[in-house]
């Protein structure tokens, strides 16, 4: 029995270092390198021989060309204990006549809405309160707000009050009452929809957290369960971003153990996965208009300081804001580190971990997780991201071993000796044991009530996630191929 353990491990290491060796394969340190200065020169100097026409030139065959520029686009953030007491302020400053407040039946009972509704009313700002959010929106929910909306034309600005179910729901609800005329899926992400750019002129928003998790009050993201497909997806484009975030840490504080664990863990990810996504100048198709650009283009330089200094403060504070209602601290702290992982995620984008969630939530069958006051059943956001990351970091390791290796040593995880083809493995261990840390965690798929012979079908609604399958360090374009290391994964997060 030792000696097939030997082997076995001695299979995985060799498998990991071919993969590592394929993914980098040894080259000159200038020549291997697109942004190495000698190579940068070269191509700065066929700029300008050839009339800039060489970047700038669009290209025969668009599809096949890599990108070579990022954009960076968030909203404007303000962050300060009480600043909630502003919003009013904020409308009249924009000459808001009347709002729409969106909220969900919980935060309506809550402080953060009571403080919101008089700075409102402090204003003279009129409104008009829509609070049937549902807790991870379906398209039915997600079309009832934007009835709500269209059934008052005379709103100029809106206004979220929630988790990132609200302030989604809220994007949604703008676009849509924006352009009337539009099918629901017109800007839906292909393939499940036609994924069409936003060109009409929206409302301002402003988006005010009561979760330290989804870092919607920054993005142009608005996520919800495609009901017929069993699959969630959304809109994703910058127009989408609020005008406005204003985290106040003190809405926050009545927080659940569970909402803080589940909304931590999504911070966790979206630093993580946007930190080891592909380079922005190793996605294609390059773009034929700007416009076209996607919001998620892989990991760049200005959102890699956003994405690891959320992941730091994570690590360090997560743990500390679930075991404590009483730590401040830990919750501000961990409110300014979704933020900041939110302008990182917004930018370079998710993969795997969000990838396979979509399938795992959208298909649930009566998981109710604990700690959640509702009465359907629900995997929350975080929770479906989180419980396959161990198997995720562990295949896409050799795609990257230091970045894989520097996040596993935020960890606490000893790498002074680490091999590069044992980086994934390093990483995932590190992960499997923050997350038993936290409790209450289900460490696994099948404690979420899945069992191996519901793989294919949460492959099948894996697949359709183009826009950060693409991102996806390691994973094979070939959709043959993908299904197989997908399935690969989901068998290796089966239990933990």
């Amino acid at each position: 029995m030792a000696i097939t353990r030997v082997a076995a491990s001695a299979r995985s290491r060799a498998v990991n270092l071919l993969r590592t060796i394929q993914a980098h394969p040894p080259s000159c340190p200038c020549h291997g390198n697109p942004m190495h200065p000698h190579h940068f020169a070269k191509a700065a100097s066929g700029l300008l021989n050839a009339g800039g026409s060489r970047f700038l030139a669009t290209p025969r065959d668009a599809s096949q060309m890599k990108d070579y520029a990022f954009e960076m686009a968030a909203s404007s953030i303000r962050f300060g204990p009480g600043s909630t007491r502003e919003v009013g302020m904020d409308f009249a400053n924009m000459k808001a006549k009347k709002v729409l407040v969106v909220t969900d039946k919980t935060v309506r009972k809550l402080r953060p809405m009571k403080v919101a509704v008089e700075a409102l009313e402090q204003e003279g700002i009129k409104y008009e309160i829509y609070d049937n959010v549902r807790v991870e929106p379906k398209d039915y929910s997600v079309k009832d707000a934007i009835a709500f909306g269209n059934r008052h034309p005379d709103v100029d600005a809106i206004l979220a009050v929630g988790g990132g179910s609200v302030m989604d729901t809220a994007k949604l609800v703008n676009l849509y009452t924006s352009a009337p005329e539009a099918d629901f899926l017109d800007f839906v992400n292909a393939p499940l929809g036609k994924g069409l750019p936003v060109t009409c002129k929206l409302k301002p928003l402003v988006c005010i957290p009561t979760t330290a998790g989804t870092g919607s009050e920054t993005t142009g993201t608005a996520i919800f369960d495609l009901v017929e497909k069993k699959a969630k997806t959304g809109v994703a484009h910058r127009a989408l971003k609020p005008t406005l975030g204003i985290c106040d840490p003190l809405n926050t504080a009545t927080m659940p153990s569970a909402v803080h664990a589940s909304s931590g863990l999504d911070v966790l990810c979206h630093s993580i996965e946007s930190y080891t996504a592909i380079p922005y100048n190793e996605r294609a198709p390059r773009p034929t208009n700007p416009i076209l650009r996607p919001a998620y283009q892989g990991a760049n330089p200005i959102s890699d300081v956003f994405s690891f200094k959320g992941l730091q403060m994570t690590a360090k504070y997560l743990p500390r804001a679930v075991k404590d209602p009483e730590d401040t601290e830990a919750h501000e702290q961990m409110l300014l580190a979704a933020t900041l992982a939110g302008v990182g995620f917004g930018n370079a984008g998710v993969h795997l971990c969000h990838g396979l969630s979509y399938g795992l939530s959208g298909s649930v069958k009566d998981y109710r997780h604990k700690g959640y006051e509702v009465d359907y059943p629900l995997i929350p956001h975080g929770v479906s991201v989180a419980v396959t990351a161990p198997a995720v970091f562990k295949f896409t390791g050799p795609s990257n071993p230091e970045r894989h290796l520097q996040v596993a040593e935020v960890f606490g995880a000893d790498i002074s000796n680490a091999k590069a083809e044992d980086a994934g493995a390093i990483l995932s261990d590190a992960l499997k044991k923050f997350l038993e840390s936290l409790g209450d965690q289900p460490m696994g798929i099948k404690a979420l009530g899945y069992s191996k012979s519901d793989i294919p079908s949460l492959v099948e609604a894996t697949l359709p996630q183009r826009r950060v399958l693409m991102l996806a360090p390691g994973l094979d374009a070939a959709t043959d191929s993908q299904v197989e290391e997908l399935s690969s994964i989901l068998e290796d997060s089966m239990e933990y």
